[in-house]
C-alpha cells in the first residue's frame, strides 16, 4: 500500500496580541479560529523591529501542566526561574522546558544588532505527567543537527527524526517532531509523519505548496491525517517550521498560565499561588 499524502485541511492566519507585560506577538493557536490542535496548546511567532513591541517582555508568571518551547531566529531571551536557572536563548537555540507541577518564570526579549525573532510552543502534558518534577532541555546552536537533503531542502532538527539523524530533545510525552526547513527555489521536500499525529507547518518566509496548496508567509497549514507532507516551492524559496505530535485525547482545562484535565485542578493550583507552595523544593 502506497504511503497516503496528508492534506492541508484548514489554513490560519495569525492574529495579534498583546502578552506579557505588553508584547506584541502573532498568534496562530490558542485563539477563537484555532483553540488547540492536540496535542499542541499554543503557537506564537514574536519579534519586530520597533523595540517597543517587546523590550516589556515576560516578568516572572508562573506555569504548570505544560512544556513550554522557545526557539530564537535571531536576537536573545534572557530567562530566570524559581529553581536559580538563568542563561540567554540566543539565534539558532532552543529552550524545551517541562513545567510540570509548577514553576516561576521570567523571558526578556532583547536585540542584538537591532533584530529579535522567534517562536513559543506549548506541548500538553499528559495527565500521570502533570504534577511531575520540572526540567529543562536547552540546546545550542550548534547542538542542532542540520540535514541537506537532495531537493534543495535544509532541515535543523531540534526533536524527532530525519533519515537516520535524531534531534536533540528527547523523552518528550507527545512524541513531537519540530524541524525548521529551508527551501530552495525550485526545491522540494518529503517527509514522513506517523498516521495519527497531528501536524502543522508555520509559513514564516517566502511561499511554498503544501500538498497542493499555496501558502505565504505568515500563514499556518494545519495537515489532515496520513503518512508524509510533499512542500515543494519556486522563487521565492520558503522557510517554515513543521510540526507534529501524539494526541493525547485528554479533557482540557485551562486558565492562563495554567493547563490541567479538571477545573479542581485549576482551582488547586491558584491556591498553591496564593499559599506560597506552588513551588517545591
Amino acid at each position: 500500500m502506497s504511503p497516503q499524502l496528508r492534506p492541508v485541511i484548514d489554513l490560519i492566519e495569525p492574529i495579534y496580541v498583546l502578552e506579557g507585560a505588553g508584547v506584541r506577538l502573532r498568534r496562530s493557536i490558542a485563539t477563537r479560529r484555532l483553540d488547540y490542535l492536540d496535542p499542541f496548546l499554543l503557537f506564537d511567532h514574536f519579534g519586530s523591529d520597533n523595540p517597543n513591541d517587546y523590550l516589556a517582555g515576560f516578568p516572572m508568571h508562573p506555569h504548570r501542566g505544560i512544556e513550554t518551547v522557545t526557539y530564537m531566529l535571531t536576537g536573545r531571551v534572557h530567562h530566570a526561574d524559581s529553581l536559580g536557572n538563568s542563561g540567554d536563548i540566543t539565534a539558532g537555540d532552543v529552550q524545551w522546558m517541562t513545567s510540570g507541577r509548577g514553576i516561576m518564570h521570567e523571558e526578556m526579549p532583547q536585540p542584538v544588532d537591532g533584530k529579535m525573532e522567534g517562536f513559543q510552543l506549548w506541548v500538553n502534558l499528559p495527565a500521570r505527567l502533570k504534577m511531575s518534577p520540572p526540567r529543562y532541555q536547552e540546546i545550542l546552536a550548534d547542538g542542532i543537527p542540520v540535514i541537506e537533503r537532495e531537493g534543495g531542502a535544509r532541515i535543523r532538527l531540534v526533536a524527532g527524526q530525519v533519515g537516520e539523524t535524531r534531534g536533540p530533545v528527547t523523552e518528550i510525552a507527545a512524541d513531537p517532531s519540530y524541524l525548521d526547513v529551508t527551501l530552495l527555489p525550485g526545491g522540494e521536500l518529503e517527509h514522513p509523519i506517523p498516521s495519527g499525529h497531528a501536524a502543522f507547518a508555520y509559513v514564516f518566509e517566502g511561499q511554498g505548496n503544501f500538498a497542493g496548496t499555496e501558502i505565504t508567509a505568515t500563514h499556518m497549514a494545519i495537515f489532515g491525517d496520513g503518512d508524509l507532507v510533499d512542500i515543494s516551492t519556486d522563487s521565492p524559496g520558503v522557510r517554515f517550521l513543521l510540526a507534529s505530535g501524539l494526541p493525547l485525547g485528554e479533557p482540557i482545562a485551562r486558565y492562563g498560565p495554567f493547563v490541567m484535565n479538571t477545573r479542581q485542578e485549576i482551582e488547586q493550583a491558584l491556591r498553591d499561588l496564593r499559599e506560597g507552595t506552588f513551588v517545591q523544593p
